[in-house]
């Protein structure tokens, strides 16, 4: 036999037997920066970290990551970033549907067919948020009160999701609210203990802290079904025992947000593989499932047709709430 033969039957063992050829696969060849499209501490931050950790620990590439904050201009600065960073497949922006949705409402310099998508790896649920002691107990309360006089509501960033649901908010319960835009949930939480606001709508993660440590609570979560049983938040109440904003005659029955992974555009398909396959990995691991739990989200994995599927109806679901509201971009 050849040389080239037994090269030839040597390799096709080496596949057969699951090992990779060196030739074979794209991988990352420098260190690996995670964009997170908004400020320190918010739900986009948390979920760039705890891939960022995930990552590290399990030894998922050679490559060491860091996470950067590019949350300005209501996270279009990394977007923007992202892509100016055309062909580079070292810069993982993570976001959520701003990256569409933005485009449509605000002038920004970006597209989100500017970049490549790879992933929606989690549905991030909305949740009303008073203080801890705030009179009203129920979404009802809230909605009678906030009748009576203007209240402030607090949100992550202008025209996003977080102004959207309280857009649908004023519709549903027939009130008027002065939105207050914030370069995060995190910050928006500290406004709310600190008495600035009478309320905001983070996601679960975002005010996890500020509820175990009693400075303020959630009336109600806009699911049609109450959140899973986990562990208790505070010593006595967990995320299952948040009643639905349905339940409380607040009808808005569902309102998530997905928490999306992209590449700059202009990457090659392999490059895109290794990050969808690298995300993939992520989510098999304990420490994932751990993540879920803690934040209260759901679990899921949109990639190729089923994620272009989803931002396609989405923007038609946005461009009702925005057409209402006079943002649409001219």
């Amino acid at each position: 036999m050849g040389r080239t033969s037994t090269f030839l039957l040597s390799a096709a063992a080496a596949v057969l037997a699951g090992a990779t050829p060196a030739f074979s696969a794209w991988q990352p060849q420098k260190p690996i920066e995670f964009v997170a499209t908004a400020g320190p501490g918010g739900g986009t931050d948390n979920l760039a970290r705890a891939v960022q950790n995930i990552i590290t620990k399990h030894k998922l590439t050679e490559q060491p990551i860091v996470v950067v904050n590019k949350g300005g201009g209501s996270g279009a600065e990394g977007y923007v970033y992202g892509k100016a960073s055309a062909g580079d497949p070292h810069k993982v922006i993570f976001g959520t549907s701003n990256a569409w949705q933005q485009p449509l409402v605000s002038k920004v310099a970006f597209n989100y067919t500017d970049l490549t998508p790879i992933a929606a790896m989690a549905q991030d649920e909305f949740l009303l948020w008073v203080k801890q002691d705030a009179p009203y107990k129920t979404a009802g309360d809230y909605l009678k009160a906030a009748a009576s006089g203007e209240f402030k509501m607090g949100g992550a960033q202008s025209k996003d999701t977080d102004e959207v649901l309280t857009r649908m908010i004023e519709k549903a319960g027939h009130i008027k609210l002065t939105y207050i835009p914030f370069k995060s949930g995190a910050e928006t939480a500290v406004q709310l203990a600190g008495g600035h606001l009478d309320s905001h709508v983070n996601n679960p993660s975002e005010s996890l802290g500020q509820w175990r440590g009693g400075t303020q609570r959630p009336l109600c979560v806009f699911s049609p079904k109450r959140l899973p049983q986990g562990a208790k938040v505070t010593a006595t109440e967990g995320w299952s025992d948040v009643p639905t904003c349905i339940e409380q005659g607040l009808d808005i029955k569902q309102y998530e947000q997905p928490r999306t992974v992209w590449l700059p555009g202009k990457v090659t398909p392999d490059q895109a593989a290794f990050y969808v396959d690298l995300m993939k990995k992520v989510q098999a691991t304990p420490e994932w499932k751990d993540y879920i739990e803690k934040t209260s989200q759901v679990d899921t994995f949109l990639t190729g047709a089923e994620f272009d599927k989803f931002i396609k109806e989405d923007l038609e679901h946005v461009k009702q709430v925005a057409g209402e509201q006079g943002w649409l971009v001219k």
